[in-house]
Formats: C-alpha cells, structure tokens, sequence
C-alpha cells in the first residue's frame, strides 16, 4: 500500500471556495489511482485555506504525470464555482511535486493539471502526456477564435461581451463591483449637478473647474492652472500621457517655411534656426497622421481634426517651448504659422487645435492600437498556442490577467459605433481609421523602447523622465527575460525546434500587423535572442508602456482646455481674429466635457485587486532557479521604485507613471 499526501489550497478571493464534492485521480507512469473523494471531517475547501488529504493507492503510480479534479454536486445544493489554487502532492518517494491550477471550477467539469515544471513539447517522453498536450492545445484553438473588428486592424477575440469570458480570463467580483461603484458615483454626480446631457457652453473657463466636488489630484490642480504656459506645453511632450510623437529635427521640412525672421526672438540670443538644429535643439511634431481622416458631423456640418506641425526649441534653460505651429500640412494664406508673438487667444487656440490632434492620436493610437489591441493579439494567441506546461505560457499569462475582459467590455462602452469615444472629433469611423492608418505604418522598433528613442534622436535631452525611467525598465525586464528564456532555451536549435514556439509567433504575425513584413515583425524565430527581445516587448507593452499612457489620463486631460478629443469650431484661417469667446465656442459643451471627464476618471482609477509589475501570486514555476530569478527582478525594480521616488521628491512636476509600485502587471482598464 502507497499512501500519497495532497495539499489542496482554495483561492483567497470572494466565493472562491465550495461545499460541492471533489475528487481527484492520480495518473503516473505505473498506473492511476481510484477516484477518490477528499473528504476530512467538517467543511472542505474553505476560502484562502490549505486542507491536506490522503490518497492511497495498492502501489507505486511511477513518476507523476497528472493530477485530475473533478467537481459534482453535494446533495441539491445550487451551482457553486470553486478557484482551485493549486495541489502540492508528496509523494511515496518522498518528492514534493507542484500542480498549479488557478481557476475556476463548474460543477461538472473536469480538470487535468500537469506539474509545476516547464516542459517544450519535444521534452514530452510520455503518451498520456502529449496526448494530454495535443488535446489541451486542441480544445483551446477550439473554444478562442479570431475575429475581425474591421479591415485593416489587428484581429480581435471572437467574445462579443465579457459574460462570455470564461473564468480564467474574468474580472474577478470584486474588480467588476468596484469599476461598477465607480460608474454610478461619477454619473450620480454629474446628474445630481445637471452635467450630463448638458447642450449649455461653458460661460467661463473657471467653471470647468467643479465638474466633479471629490475627484481631483495634485496634478489635475496643477495642469488647470499652468496649461497656458509655453514650457508646460512643450513639457507635456516629453512627460505627460503621450510621449512617443516628438522627434528631432535635423531639417525642417519642406512644407513647414518658418523663417529666422519668425522665430529669432524665441532663440538664444545672437543664435539662428540654422544653428540650433545644427546644436540639436530643435524638434518637430509632425501630425501628418492627421491627414485626411474621416471626422463625423455635428449639426450638419463637419467637425475638423488639423494635420499639423508644431515646432519646438530647447532654450538655454531647458523647457522645451514651442516656437511655431501650423495647423495644415500645406503652406497657404489660409494656413498662416502662429508663433508665441501673436494675440494671446490666437496662440491659445494653435496649441489646442495641436493638443485636439495628439490627444486623438494618443487615445486611439498610442493607447488603443498600440498596448490594448496589441496585448490582446498577444493574449489570444498565448492561448492558442501554447499549453499552461509551457515555459512562455507560464512567463507570460500573468501579464495578459483582465486584457480579454476589459477589451471586450471596452469595445462596446468605450470604441464601439456608441461608445464613448465615437463622440470625439473623428467619430467612430475616424478613429477606426486613424488606426488603420497607424496600424499599416506600424514598425516593430518602434514597440522596442530603446530603439524608439534612438531613431526619433531623444538619447540626450534633459528632463525626459519617461525616457530615463523606460529605459532602466526596459532593461531590468530584458535581463529577467533572459534569464527566464535562456534557462529554457539554452540554444538557438532549441528554439528553432520549438513548434509551438514557432505557431504562437506566426499567429501575432498574421493576426496582430496582418502579415505585413514592413513592419519587420518576426513571423518565425531563428535564435534565442529573437525570442527574448520579443518577449521583453510584449512584457513592456502590457505593463510599463500601458502605465505611461494610461495612468496620467485624469491628471493632464481632465482639465478639457489642456487636450481634448472634440472641438467644435474649424481652425482658424487668419491671425486677429479671436478672443476668449472663441476657445469657449470652440471647446466641447457641458455635457461632453462631464462625459469625457468621467471616462477619465474610470480609467486613472485605482482597483483594491491590482498585482504590480514583478509580483507573481500565483505559483505556476516550480522549478528553483526560476523562482530565484523573479525573486531577483523583484528585488531590481524595488530599488528602481526607490530610486524614482527619492528624484520625484526633487522635482516640481513628479514623473510617477513607471514607478514600478504604480505599475500594473497587465493592462486591467
């Protein structure tokens, strides 16, 4: 007689545990146990409990090779879901051998769980286990499918609300109560004040200040009050939630003829513009993106996005100014270049038209197309392709937690024909558009952060806090990785081998940038280091790159003067010819200023169950070395997170957006 102990550990979240029966069959390489009923005396599978039981078998079951569960109903007793965390048996031989679970459970429903030890699908030397591997991978190809939202963007999950997710992908209840209160606290205010719905313009800018009584930050106050100011402007490139557009300018282009004459009294004196692009002191946001997107109508007439050209000049003091905006790709008389010396409204009403441009980029660009839709290409094809045993699955599935279910609700509340967005300038074609365009355009260096910064020449510029912070992050993740994937793939044939490898590559290549080798996406993996540079973006992406764009939102964009995706009057034409009045009129209304906020405020929120970048709950290794190597990427971001602090502390303007204690380890909102 074998005897073998298991330790069976319930999930910590609400209503993770059950009063359903559990049974559970050994499988090893000398046979298999009797299903057997784990059953001590009391209540089994309490919430946040470890319960240990006796499996007993007539001998040795061999080496382990899987655990099943199974889950019927105790008596009548309705349906009652159970988390299983995961089972830790010790066996006969005396090992100790983990079988990571970490999900939910139906009545009904079995579970077979291989080991904590990652295995490649050529190290599978068992039939019962790459039969298990084989129908595993089948079921999954099965159950997530690939849709497409529209021609010419990266394919999405076929899930069309987040009730049809299944569990593992799921918020869990207390995530989905809390964005719920926070829906309903937001719109009773705006209710209770009259806001929503309000076709009333502001009479003044002052008012926009009391859009809500209680959610307000140091910053959000900060931005209201300095948003006209020309080095706060130029800073919000470098710093706020879209620092991935300016570049360096080593010739100003062609279709931009700002002359010495226009800007001399903006630079260094003696100095001209000749000379400081030459200094590398001059940059460029070119919106060219912009150009000949669709935008949607508003009373009958057409609402405007400008295509411009802003330029900017790091002064003696280093604040990135501004120095000359064009608000249309093409010179004419009724394109005039506004410089700082005009009116104070006309230079008010350039940046803003600028700011309208970048914060439509930013939103449906940098934010959507770019982390969200990404992530998601990367999550489904995880999924499909490769099995819980497999290495890559267990580095990467923890940075995909909520992406399928935020989404997918996101689709609809936010981007979809009636979503929140499809008020913006563009609409919802516009914006389907725009990132049609962006996604054609699209190159993989560019999702790379330090090839990023090389090619738009931003090495050395001062006060580029997302640049300083992103790169040392870059590369704390880039050295975990390749610990992690050099540990698995000790060589280059290794990962040529590596079928499954090889499928979950080509998947994000034909289903994230449509196949397109211009973008210079890998669609297979030759060496190792292909696969650990991948892997540290897909990573950057779904954690620091999410945080730098997303976490500032309510902070820089809740004040509407600052950047806002609507704009109701056109661009103007011609200089001395505004006021105040004008930028009220040319502002969104009441009632779209509370709707924009609102969104703002949802998606800065912060939730009771976020994991931080680096922190792994749930253990899914269990091999030794790897679990001292996340112990040691923990530890480095730690000190980073330290780091960043003490700095912040000496700056007017705290950059705390790569803190990695602020960082999510998944996009979640």
């Amino acid at each position: 007689m074998s005897e073998y102990k298991l330790e069976v550990t319930t999930g910590d979240m609400k209503h993770a545990g059950t009063l359903d029966n559990i049974y559970v069959t050994l499988f090893g390489t000398e046979g298999q146990s009797e299903r057997t009923d784990l059953d001590n005396f009391g209540i089994d599978f309490r919430t946040g409990k470890v319960e240990t039981y006796t499996l007993k078998t007539s001998s040795s079951l061999g080496k382990l090779l899987l655990v099943k569960v199974e889950k019927d109903p105790f008596l009548i007793l309705p349906e009652d879901e159970w988390f299983c965390s995961k089972i830790v048996v010790m066996t006969p031989e005396g090992d100790t051998l983990l079988f990571p679970c970490y999900r939910w459970i139906s009545r009904g429903e079995l579970v077979e769980l291989r080991g904590g030890k990652a295995m490649k699908v050529f190290e599978d030397d068992h039939p019962l286990l790459t039969e298990h591997r084989k129908q595993e991978l089948g079921s999954k190809k099965s159950f997530y499918q690939w849709e497409i939202l529209s021609e010419g963007l990266s394919h999405i999950s076929h899930f069309k609300n987040p009730f049809e997710l299944p569990a593992e992908v799921h918020f869990s209840e207390s995530r989905s109560a809390e964005v719920a209160d926070t829906r309903k606290i937001t719109g009773l205010e705006l209710q209770i004040k009259g806001l929503l719905g309000s076709n009333e313009k502001w009479e003044s800018l002052d008012d926009m200040k009391h859009i809500f009584w209680f959610k307000k930050t140091t910053m959000s106050e900060y931005v209201a009050e300095h948003w006209k100011e020309d080095d706060f402007f130029g800073f919000q490139f470098l710093n706020a939630v879209n620092p991935n557009v300016i570049k360096s300018c080593s010739e100003l282009p062609r279709n931009f003829p700002v002359t010495d004459e226009m800007v001399k009294p903006f630079l260094e004196e003696g100095s001209s513009l000749q000379t400081e692009i030459e200094k590398g002191k001059i940059f460029l946001y070119d919106q060219r993106i912009m150009e000949g997107i669709q935008t949607r109508e508003y009373n009958g007439e057409p609402l405007h996005v400008t295509a411009g050209l802003c330029l900017l000049y790091l002064n003696p003091e280093n604040k990135l100014m501004p120095i000359a905006i064009q608000l249309h790709q093409q010179p004419s008389d009724q394109n005039p270049i506004f410089l700082p010396s005009d009116s104070e409204t006309d230079w008010l009403l350039a940046k803003i038209f600028i700011k309208n441009a970048d914060i439509i980029d930013h939103q449906a660009v940098q934010h959507l197309m770019r982390t969200h839709f990404l992530a998601e290409v990367y999550t489904v094809a995880t999924l499909r392709s490769l099995p819980a045993i497999h290495p890559i699955y267990k580095l990467l599935f923890p940075h995909f937690r909520y992406t399928l279910h935020i989404n997918t609700g996101g689709r609809t509340s936010l981007f979809g024909p009636n979503g929140a967005l499809s008020i913006s300038s563009p609409g919802y074609d516009g914006l389907v558009g725009l990132m049609r365009k962006a996604l054609s355009e699209l190159t993989y260096s560019s999702l790379c952060l330090p090839e990023n910064i090389a090619t738009r020449g931003l090495e050395s510029i001062p006060n580029f806090y997302y640049r300083d912070d992103g790169m040392k992050l870059w590369n704390i993740i880039n050295s975990f990785v390749q610990a992690v994937v050099g540990h698995y793939y000790p060589s280059d044939s290794e990962v040529k081998k590596d079928s499954e490898l090889q499928d979950w590559i080509s998947e994000i290549f034909t289903h994230g940038v449509l196949g397109n080798r211009a973008s210079e996406f890998p669609s297979c993996f030759n060496t190792v280091e292909e696969v650990i540079r991948f892997i540290t973006m897909v990573i950057f992406t779904a954690t620091a790159q999410h945080a730098a764009v997303n976490n500032g939102q309510y902070d820089y964009n809740s004040w509407m003067p600052n950047g806002s995706l609507l704009l109701h009057k056109p661009p103007p034409t011609t200089k001395g010819q505004s006021s105040m009045q004008t930028i009220l009129e040319t502002l969104p209304d009441v009632g779209e200023t509370a709707t924009f906020a609102a969104i703002l405020w949802l998606l800065s929120e912060k939730y009771t169950d976020e994991v931080p970048l680096g922190a792994y709950p749930e253990e899914r290794f269990s091999e030794p070395v790897v679990k001292r190597m996340i112990k040691e990427f923990q530890a480095e971001l730690s000190y980073l997170s330290e780091e960043i602090t003490a700095r912040n502390l000496e700056l007017e303007i705290p950059y705390t957006y790569l803190n990695p204690a602020q960082i999510e380890n998944s996009i979640t909102i």
